[in-house]
Protein backbone atom coordinates (compact mmCIF):
# COMPACT_ATOMS: atom_id res chain seq x y z
CA UNK A 1 0.00 0.00 0.00
CA UNK A 2 1.01 3.60 -0.48
CA UNK A 3 -0.19 6.78 1.25
CA UNK A 4 -0.31 9.87 -0.94
CA UNK A 5 -0.96 13.45 0.16
CA UNK A 6 -1.16 16.99 -1.17
CA UNK A 7 -1.77 20.36 0.47
CA UNK A 8 -4.33 22.56 -1.26
CA UNK A 9 -5.12 26.19 -0.37
CA UNK A 10 -6.95 27.34 -3.48
CA UNK A 11 -9.50 24.62 -4.21
CA UNK A 12 -13.29 24.75 -3.94
CA UNK A 13 -15.41 22.21 -2.08
CA UNK A 14 -17.06 21.19 -5.34
CA UNK A 15 -13.70 20.36 -6.89
CA UNK A 16 -12.67 18.37 -3.80
CA UNK A 17 -15.81 16.26 -4.00
CA UNK A 18 -15.25 15.61 -7.69
CA UNK A 19 -11.62 14.61 -7.13
CA UNK A 20 -12.67 12.22 -4.36
CA UNK A 21 -15.11 10.52 -6.75
CA UNK A 22 -12.41 10.19 -9.42
CA UNK A 23 -9.91 8.71 -6.97
CA UNK A 24 -12.36 6.13 -5.64
CA UNK A 25 -13.43 5.22 -9.18
CA UNK A 26 -9.77 4.75 -10.13
CA UNK A 27 -9.25 2.31 -7.26
CA UNK A 28 -8.29 4.28 -4.16
CA UNK A 29 -8.98 2.30 -0.99
CA UNK A 30 -9.64 5.45 1.03
CA UNK A 31 -9.65 9.21 0.42
CA UNK A 32 -9.94 11.79 3.18
CA UNK A 33 -9.53 15.51 3.84
CA UNK A 34 -8.19 17.35 6.88
CA UNK A 35 -8.42 21.13 7.41
CA UNK A 36 -4.95 22.68 7.78
CA UNK A 37 -3.28 26.10 7.90
CA UNK A 38 -0.63 26.82 5.32
CA UNK A 39 1.86 29.62 4.58
CA UNK A 40 0.74 33.10 5.53
CA UNK A 41 -1.89 31.49 7.80
CA UNK A 42 -4.08 30.58 4.82
CA UNK A 43 -6.69 27.88 5.45
CA UNK A 44 -6.23 24.83 3.29
CA UNK A 45 -6.98 21.16 2.95
CA UNK A 46 -4.72 18.14 3.28
CA UNK A 47 -5.96 15.54 0.79
CA UNK A 48 -4.74 12.06 1.65
CA UNK A 49 -5.41 8.74 -0.01
CA UNK A 50 -4.50 5.10 0.37
CA UNK A 51 -4.09 2.79 -2.61
CA UNK A 52 -2.21 -0.27 -3.76
CA UNK A 53 1.22 0.33 -5.32
CA UNK A 54 -0.05 -0.67 -8.77
CA UNK A 55 -2.48 2.31 -8.68
CA UNK A 56 0.23 4.88 -7.81
CA UNK A 57 0.72 6.29 -11.32
CA UNK A 58 -3.01 6.62 -11.98
CA UNK A 59 -3.50 8.43 -8.66
CA UNK A 60 -0.59 10.79 -9.43
CA UNK A 61 -2.13 11.57 -12.81
CA UNK A 62 -5.52 12.40 -11.25
CA UNK A 63 -4.00 14.58 -8.50
CA UNK A 64 -1.82 16.54 -10.94
CA UNK A 65 -4.53 16.92 -13.56
CA UNK A 66 -7.54 17.62 -11.33
CA UNK A 67 -6.13 19.62 -8.40
CA UNK A 68 -4.02 22.75 -8.04
CA UNK A 69 -1.13 20.96 -6.37
CA UNK A 70 2.44 21.48 -7.52
CA UNK A 71 3.71 18.34 -5.83
CA UNK A 72 2.70 15.03 -4.28
CA UNK A 73 4.17 13.28 -1.26
CA UNK A 74 3.87 9.51 -1.10
CA UNK A 75 5.36 6.71 0.89
CA UNK A 76 4.81 2.99 1.38
CA UNK A 77 2.77 1.90 4.38
CA UNK A 78 1.87 -1.38 5.99
CA UNK A 79 -1.79 -2.07 6.64
CA UNK A 80 -3.19 -4.78 8.91
CA UNK A 81 -6.65 -5.68 7.71
CA UNK A 82 -9.02 -7.78 9.71
CA UNK A 83 -10.75 -10.64 7.98
CA UNK A 84 -14.33 -9.68 7.11
CA UNK A 85 -17.38 -11.85 7.55
CA UNK A 86 -21.02 -11.07 6.84
CA UNK A 87 -23.74 -12.61 8.99
CA UNK A 88 -27.51 -12.23 9.07
CA UNK A 89 -29.16 -11.21 12.33
CA UNK A 90 -32.89 -11.87 12.77
CA UNK A 91 -34.58 -8.73 14.13
CA UNK A 92 -38.21 -7.91 14.82
CA UNK A 93 -38.14 -6.08 11.47
CA UNK A 94 -36.63 -8.99 9.55
CA UNK A 95 -33.05 -10.10 8.80
CA UNK A 96 -30.25 -7.52 8.77
CA UNK A 97 -26.72 -8.03 7.45
CA UNK A 98 -23.92 -7.36 9.93
CA UNK A 99 -20.30 -6.99 8.86
CA UNK A 100 -17.80 -8.41 11.34
CA UNK A 101 -14.07 -7.73 11.62
CA UNK A 102 -12.12 -10.78 12.77
CA UNK A 103 -8.46 -11.16 13.76
CA UNK A 104 -6.91 -14.37 15.06
CA UNK A 105 -10.36 -15.96 15.18
CA UNK A 106 -11.80 -13.28 17.48
CA UNK A 107 -14.55 -10.82 16.47
CA UNK A 108 -13.37 -7.28 17.20
CA UNK A 109 -15.95 -5.23 15.27
CA UNK A 110 -19.59 -5.67 14.31
CA UNK A 111 -21.39 -3.16 12.16
CA UNK A 112 -24.96 -3.44 10.86
CA UNK A 113 -25.27 -2.52 7.19
CA UNK A 114 -26.31 1.12 7.00
CA UNK A 115 -28.62 0.94 3.96
CA UNK A 116 -30.63 -1.92 5.47
CA UNK A 117 -30.94 -0.08 8.79
CA UNK A 118 -31.94 3.13 7.03
CA UNK A 119 -34.69 1.29 5.15
CA UNK A 120 -36.03 -0.16 8.41
CA UNK A 121 -35.99 3.26 10.09
CA UNK A 122 -37.88 4.90 7.23
CA UNK A 123 -40.34 2.04 6.77
CA UNK A 124 -41.22 1.81 10.47
CA UNK A 125 -40.90 5.55 11.27
CA UNK A 126 -38.34 5.00 14.01
CA UNK A 127 -34.99 6.69 14.69
CA UNK A 128 -32.03 5.11 12.94
CA UNK A 129 -30.10 4.99 16.21
CA UNK A 130 -32.88 2.84 17.72
CA UNK A 131 -32.50 0.34 14.88
CA UNK A 132 -28.76 0.10 15.57
CA UNK A 133 -29.33 -0.24 19.33
CA UNK A 134 -31.76 -3.10 18.85
CA UNK A 135 -29.38 -4.95 16.51
CA UNK A 136 -26.39 -4.50 18.83
CA UNK A 137 -28.44 -6.07 21.65
CA UNK A 138 -28.76 -9.20 19.50
CA UNK A 139 -25.02 -9.54 18.85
Amino acid sequence: MVKMEVNLDDTSGELLGYVMELLFTAGANDVFYTPIYMKKNRPGVLLQLLCSMDKLEKMKEILLQETTTLGIRYYPITVHRMQRRFIKVDTKWGPVTVKQGISNGKVFQSSPEYEECKTIAKTHYIPLKKVYEEIWKLL
